[in-house]
Order: structure tokens, then sequence, then C-alpha cells
């Protein structure tokens, strides 16, 4: 959960984060370029791959996927460009949290600036593209999606949604925590001096949670996790689902929310 006072530990010992087992799903490395260009033009299918996806795409901690996405799209309207690498980054926007609606406002603003006859085209493939998208309302379990978490949006990687289920002035704290797809927080740290922790109630959708230094563990609806107090994790949505879970704040002494840096990408299901 995201309740208590936060302390704000930067991360730099990157080369002590852990390696993702068998249970993630890492980032899909892409090959388009090898697979149309390898044989004619292997540097540039090589700079297409490695570097602008491999390297560039991949730089969450300066802009966020979600980010990219839409400035892509924008590029790629604005050039009147409209064939398959279109209709791949206007999929990728999807995967990368950016809802139908948000789409066609985009493309609606895009409209007055790169012009009406490419925003016709750009929205017939959103149209395609998010054709099957459900209404936000409906996510968020049987509790309901709540309010977008903006107190915290700092210290998550996408949207996340926010819906107190009691008064923590008067019992234990129960929150529903909804995650757009592809959205997590960042790796943190339930510090306690006794008690303390956290316990997540997987209601629906799919998920990921890991601790630092092993494996992490896909999250369905009926699943439970026990979090200590002091040990540094992290858990949110699977890049393809949203994912909803209650958040019960484990009473402690001494308690406080220590927040470290964004998960990286491959790390990421």
């Amino acid at each position: 959960m995201v309740r208590g006072t936060p302390i704000v530990r930067p991360d730099n010992n990157h080369l002590a984060e852990p390696e993702i087992g068998k249970g993630v799903c890492t980032i899909e490395k892409v090959t388009a370029g090898r697979d149309a260009l390898g044989g004619f033009a292997p540097k540039f299918a090589q700079l297409n791959d490695d570097v602008l996806f491999g390297e560039v795409w991949s730089r969450e901690t300066q802009l966020s996927p979600r980010d990219r996405s839409l400035i892509t799209v924008t590029a790629l309207m604005t050039s009147g460009v409209f064939d398959s690498s279109f209709v791949f980054h206007m999929e990728k926007a999807r995967l990368n949290g950016v809802t139908g609606s948000e789409m066609a406002e985009v493309l609606t603003q895009l409209a007055f600036y790169s012009g009406w006859p490419k925003a016709w085209a750009a929205f017939r493939i959103a149209a395609e593209v998010y054709a099957d998208e459900k209404p936000t309302e409906n996510f968020g379990g049987m509790f309901g999606l709540g309010e977008e978490n903006t107190a915290f949006a700092q210290y998550f990687s996408g949207k996340s949604y926010l819906k107190p289920l009691t008064d923590p002035e008067k019992t234990v704290f129960l929150a529903n925590v909804t995650f757009e797809p592809g959205c997590r927080n960042h790796w943190h740290i339930h510090r306690a001096d006794r008690g303390g922790g956290q316990i997540l109630l997987c209601t629906s959708g799919r998920g990921w949670y890991q601790e630092w230094g092993k494996e992490a563990r896909e999250l369905r609806p009926g699943d439970v996790v026990t979090i200590p107090a002091n040990v540094k994790h992290w858990h949110g949505a699977a890049s393809d689902s949203w994912f909803s879970h209650i958040a019960v704040e484990v009473p402690g002494e001494g308690t406080a929310n220590e927040w470290c840096e964004p998960v990286a990408e491959d790390q990421r299901g």
C-alpha cells in the first residue's frame, strides 16, 4: 500500500538488481529490422532493433514507455505514415497503458495541427486497435475502481487507482488498489521497528510480485501475498492485463514506507 510517511532513498546500485527467473515474461526483443532488411541493409536493421528499440525505448527512467508511445504516434501521424509501423505503434501505445479515450483525445488535438485527413486515417486504425477495449469503469473488481492515485503517482510507472475500504482512524486500513496494464509501483520497503508489513489479497486480473533477490511471482485472483516488514519488493499489473488487489496494512510500531528506484524494464511481466 501507499500510506505512511514516505522515505525516498535513491538507489544507484543497479548492478545488484536481481535476475528474473522463469516465471517472468521479459521485454520482447524486436527483430523487425533484421527480418525485413537484415540481408539488404544489415547496419540499418541493427540500429533499428538494437539501438532504437533495444536502448532508446528501454530508457524508462528518462521517459516512460507510455509517453514514448504517444510521441511516436504523433510523429508518424504528422508525417502521414499509416503503414504497418503505425499500426504497430498504435498497438504498442495500448499495451503501454494509453486508453482508447486518451488516444481519441490525442488524435482530435493533432487533427488541428497535422491535418484533418491524417486524423481520419489515424482514427480508422485506432478504432480497430481499441475495438475490444472495455470501459475503465469495468475494472477494479468487486470493490470498484476508485479514484486515480495522484498523491503517490511519482512512485508508480503508469496509472493506479485507489479505493479505501476502511477508516484507518477506526480499524486496520484496507484499500482496493487497481493498476492499469503495465503499471507497477517502484521498489519499496514497509519499514517497521516491530510488526508491520503488508498483505495483498488479489481480486481480479493478472499481476506480478517480486522481492529483492528472488524470482518474481505471477498473481491471479484468489492469491494471497504476505509481505514482511523491511523487505524490498514491488508489485503491479502484467503488461497485458488490468490488476486489482486489496492491500491490508499490518499494524506495527515505527512504520513508514521507503520508496526506491523504478522497476527495470527487463523485470516486467
